[in-house]
């Protein structure tokens, strides 16, 4: 125990913007092989405690008071502590086995084996009872796969394989029955008796059963953000029955705590319950009570006993996987997620056929008469628009992609630039095939321009568009992560782009502000334009319809380009390629820079707030005691 963490925190205020406050005056402590309860109504600041006390507050709270570690005021070192979340954000298509030896390979030193790798994941899993269920998906929209238990056991087991000594988690039990309730807090609370170190287990939890309650150590009990008790799971039914409030036979304790201190069914609970007191008044009661307590002087006594004894500083050598490790396990995740999530890219690229066989068809021996001028500008634009229009489709897995990421980014497991180059080198094969296959029978159907080098230049000036789009959404989904109204927004994006691009309207009569400069220039669907353009009219000729006084009797794929299209001839089609790549590197640069800079301004606008407002909340503070 002498090597675990001690968590103390005292006067411990948590409020947003406008003064009002979620946390007020707490102050509690855990201990090495102890689970300690959070408990309290809905809206009693739970998940808040718990993101304070692991540093993960948002942006736009402030804190007040000390957290301390230990003994002292340090930041809690990679692989020392772990948090789990009450949304279960994992990818679906994948096993347990393999879901949680990936995560394993990215958050286990470089210094260890393979093997060894894979021996702590399958201990790992073992530990949690999920042996049975190591070879089955864990399941999502449209296949079965894993129990919300089983779930939350894979969850707790990603985030276990460190060892960490202090484990945070956020309503473990939510959406669980009794049984698979109790199956996973039990599991929890073996993990102490697992390693010679006592892990120090917080978890919030809102409605245990009698015998999950059992499995805890202390209890830490909320409402509206004060503490109505926190001490030995043993003597909070004393400490009700002192106060007026005795357990009924028979009951629950945690149902009768919940139900004395729910201020939001008020009126109902006045009419038979806690002898027709006000829930305000009950609570008033017991949190005065408590506060002149001998619990509390003890509670007191141990925080300043935990802060006088101190204790080492978290060792900060316990490092994850390097970089290359970290690119190649995503890469290899990332792709296996991809080549089994039909959503992705398999249900894209049988519609893009079927499409793509409807534009064959429709422009079939497209010929070569003055006629087909029209009709080839026409498939080209549709080629470079609406087919790679349709790439936004990817873009609900792409969402839950980041919804991983996200959880797996704040518990440290990897970096944003690995997760980047991983998600951009797996969609690789994947975008080739969808450019090649429909791209193939979208060309030869209407018999474009002859010529194997015009082909492949088709093809990957489709696969770059492709990608361009999926970056765009990349770049959205970042900004905007909600799945309906990220669609929205790409959608409204790319329609603008295509209708500067220089098809619905020439370059020389857009409206020079805003849609000449910048929007045309920085369209992509100006540089496909003009590179399908080229590709496929330099170096033909068609019919002049308005040959006789003296003009010529065929007309060049050059002129029309200039005359008709108002295509850019001073420079090649492979310049308008290779912007079109540049923009690429460009949408997953930015990509990885709004990521990085969401996550400085978090923590910039946090520290500032607190700066800025810490005297008035200390004012504050003062009035409401």
């Amino acid at each position: 125990m002498e090597d675990g963490v001690f968590l103390t925190w005292d006067d411990l205020w948590v409020t947003v913007a406008g003064g009002r406050p979620i946390l007020q005056g707490l102050a509690g402590y855990a201990h090495p092989g102890e689970l300690l309860a959070v408990m309290g109504p809905s809206g009693c600041g739970k998940s808040t405690l718990l993101d304070t006390l692991a540093g993960r507050q948002g942006p736009k709270t402030r804190q007040e008071g000390d957290i301390l570690i230990n003994g002292r005021k340090q930041a809690l070192a990679y692989g020392t502590s772990a948090y789990v979340t009450q949304d279960d954000a994992l990818i679906t298509t994948l096993t347990v086995r393999e879901a949680v030896y990936y995560s394993a390979q990215l958050q286990l030193p470089d210094t260890m084996t393979k093997s060894e790798k894979k021996e702590r994941a399958e201990m790992t899993i073992r530990e949690m009872g999920l042996q049975d269920a190591m070879d089955t998906r864990i399941g999502g929209w449209g296949a079965k796969g894993l129990s919300g238990g089983q779930k939350r056991r894979v969850s707790i087991c990603i985030e276990i394989l460190t060892r960490p000594k202090l484990l945070f988690l956020d309503e473990p039990t939510s959406g669980l029955d009794s049984a698979a309730s109790y199956y996973v807090m039990s599991r929890i609370a073996s993990l102490n008796q697992k390693d010679n170190i006592g892990r120090t287990i917080i978890a919030s939890i809102h409605q245990p059963s009698a015998e999950v309650f059992q499995l805890f150590t202390n209890l830490y009990l909320l409402s509206a953000g004060k503490t109505v008790y926190f001490g030995p799971v043993s003597a909070a039914n004393e400490f009700f029955a002192l106060n007026g409030f005795p357990c009924p036979s028979f009951q629950n304790p945690s149902d009768h705590f919940l139900k004395t201190i729910n201020k939001d069914f008020g009126k109902d609970i006045e009419l038979g319950f806690a002898n027709g007191i006000p829930t305000e008044e009950v609570i008033d009661i017991l949190v005065k009570s408590y506060k002149s307590s001998d619990i509390y002087q003890m509670v007191q006594k141990e925080i300043a006993q935990i802060c006088k004894q101190g204790g080492g500083a978290l060792q900060k050598s316990k490092r994850r996987s390097g970089f290359f490790t970290q690119c190649h396990v995503l890469t290899s995740r990332s792709f296996i997620n991809m080549s089994r999530d039909l959503g992705y890219y398999w249900l894209r690229l049988g519609i893009y056929i079927s499409l793509s066989i409807v534009l064959g068809s429709v422009f079939s021996h497209v010929g070569m008469d003055n006629g087909s001028i029209q009709a080839r500008g026409s498939l080209l634009m549709f080629v470079a628009s609406f087919l790679t229009f349709m790439a936004i489709g990817g873009f609900p897995s792409f969402v839950e992609e980041m919804k991983v990421f996200e959880r797996e980014r704040l518990n440290g497991h990897y970096g944003v630039t690995p997760f980047v180059i991983g998600n951009t080198l797996s969609s690789l094969p994947f975008l080739a095939m969808v450019a090649l296959i429909p791209g193939s029978i979208t060309y030869f159907l209407p018999g474009l321009h002859h010529g194997y080098q015009h082909f492949l230049f088709f093809v990957i000036i489709l696969f770059a568009c492709m990608m361009l789009v999926e970056s765009l959404m990349m770049i959205v989904a970042s900004v905007v992560p909600n799945f309906l109204m990220g669609i929205i927004v790409g959608a409204g994006i790319q329609g603008l782009m295509i209708l500067v691009g220089g098809f619905f309207r020439l370059p020389s009569d857009l409206p020079k502000p805003v849609f000449k400069f910048p929007l045309y220039y920085i369209a992509f669907h100006k540089y496909a334009y003009q590179g399908l353009f080229k590709n496929e009219f330099v170096g033909l000729t068609f019919p002049n319809v308005q040959a006789g006084n003296g003009s010529s009797a065929a007309v060049t794929g050059e002129e029309i380009l200039k005359q008709t299209w108002r295509i850019e001839m001073a420079y090649s089609k492979w310049v308008d390629l290779a912007i079109l790549f540049a923009m690429i590197v460009l949408y997953r640069v930015l990509f990885l820079i709004i990521i990085k800079t969401t996550e400085k301004e978090k923590a910039v606008i946090g520290k500032f707030m607190s700066a800025t407002c810490k005297d008035k909340a200390q004012v504050s503070r003062g009035e409401r005691r």
